[in-house]
């Protein structure tokens, strides 16, 4: 027997809630949030205070919000990269938990702080270009430049050379202690 709560849901899904208001809402949102942060069509002074122009960047991010979600295939874009990105969040949270559960409670919380937090954004940024690669679905076309031939011919010679152009940097730069006795 399905549930009440599965029916709405259902409901929701065939008035198009999930295609297109909720993919609106979200670039209208983010395009909006960004005009204003960057304050591209200016700002206007209203009894010596600055505002920006928030009807041309309302105005700005509701067209760009209709055109996206006018296409099908950006609407789906959408959807999986925030769908992705969701399970991306929830895992971050579960690290920290359970890093959290090491440290005594201090009232502050518990961060990331130096090489961690570096390493860490890095991992997230990494994964996030994944996502995206994904959604776009160029995974398959770069595994495919990648693998080059059926003898791997074309990955073999680019790697060649990549190792060749090291080689040459390595050997002919200088080293920091002998630019420093030149200097002198």
């Amino acid at each position: 027997m399905v549930s009440a709560f599965r029916g709405i849901i259902d409901f929701f899904n065939n008035i198009g809630v999930f295609d297109v208001v909720l993919p609106f809402l979200l670039v209208f949102t983010v395009v909006f949030a960004l005009l204003e942060r960057t304050k591209v069509f200016g700002i206007e002074k209203i009894e010596g205070k600055e505002y920006t122009k928030k009807n041309l960047n309302s105005a700005a991010a509701f067209v760009i919000a209709f055109l996206v979600i006018a296409s099908s295939e950006l609407v789906e874009i959408i959807t999986k990269v925030s769908s992705q990105f969701v399970v991306l969040l929830f895992g971050i949270v579960l690290f920290l938990l359970l890093v959290g559960s090491f440290y005594k409670e201090e009232p502050h919380g518990v961060f990331l702080e130096g090489g961690w937090k570096t390493t860490f954004m890095f991992i997230v940024f990494v994964v996030l270009v994944f996502i995206f690669l994904d959604a776009l679905n160029l995974l398959g076309d770069i595994s495919d430049f990648f693998k080059g031939t059926n003898r791997g011919e074309f990955v073999g010679s680019i790697l060649l050379v990549a190792l060749i152009v090291f080689f040459i940097v390595y050997v002919t730069k200088e080293n920091q202690s002998n630019q420093l006795e030149k200097k002198k």
